[in-house]
């Protein structure tokens, strides 16, 4: 899944964004209600963590603002508040769900597992490039016929490349993404797993999907994209 968690809370964001990325998550954070609003408004994201206390605007009219402009993402609401007021607020306001800080992070992620088999057309159910493909729902991913078997962060790291296919996508960015912003051990991480996903992309010689772009990043795709 591709998850925007908006959370003003950049400890409690970077907690999120690590375990869900362990998870086989691609998460993009935002740290406002009017940042995370511009985000999630494209309706690019299969889920929304939205918390409720945002500066700017907040996790309320979030949800309702999306939900008035068509935006159908579903929304996991997380509050420190505790009245039933609180949480009919954020129901009626356009949120799916609602969670209650502090909160056991499997809880978490069994909801948002929960959210997205409500979904009876999900915002993306598969991703192809050329003969790549990867099944959203189950995280299948095969080349041509042929299945393709990678880890969690694999299929997290390939799920990033494959959505920005045909762009110039740099370390940083891929850092920002999938890693904690330990820059260094991050870039070396990059190098292991593009090596990795070359091999298993190719499994018979196929034409390579990641190129390197010298002292620039790299770019995804067939080779004349």
């Amino acid at each position: 899944m591709k998850i925007l968690v908006v959370e003003d809370d950049r400890r409690l964001a970077e907690l999120l964004r690590r375990g869900l990325a362990e998870g086989g998550h691609v998460v993009d954070l935002a740290h406002d209600g009017e940042a995370g609003e511009d985000a999630a408004d494209d309706g690019a994201y299969d889920a929304i963590v939205l918390d409720v206390m945002l500066p700017r605007k907040d996790g309320f009219m979030v949800a309702s603002e999306l939900r008035a402009r068509n935006v159908a993402t579903p929304i996991l609401m997380l509050t420190s508040r505790d009245t039933p007021e609180d949480t009919i607020g954020g129901l009626d306001a356009g949120a799916d769900d609602y969670l209650r800080k502090p909160f056991v992070f499997g809880e978490l992620e069994a909801r948002l597992r929960s959210l997205g088999r409500r979904i009876p057309a999900p915002v993306h159910r598969a991703l192809t490039i050329g003969d790549l493909r990867m099944d959203l729902a189950t995280r299948r991913v095969t080349r041509g016929e042929t299945p393709i078997a990678l880890t969690a962060r694999e299929t997290a790291f390939l799920e990033y490349l494959m959505r920005n296919s045909g762009l110039l996508i740099t370390r940083p960015m891929l850092e920002d993404a999938l890693w904690e912003s330990d820059r260094d051990t991050a870039s070396n991480i990059i190098e292991v797993y593009v090596r990795r996903l070359r091999n298993k992309l190719s499994p018979h010689g196929e034409p390579p999907l990641i190129h390197t772009v010298r002292g620039a990043g790299y770019r995804f795709g067939p080779q004349h994209a």
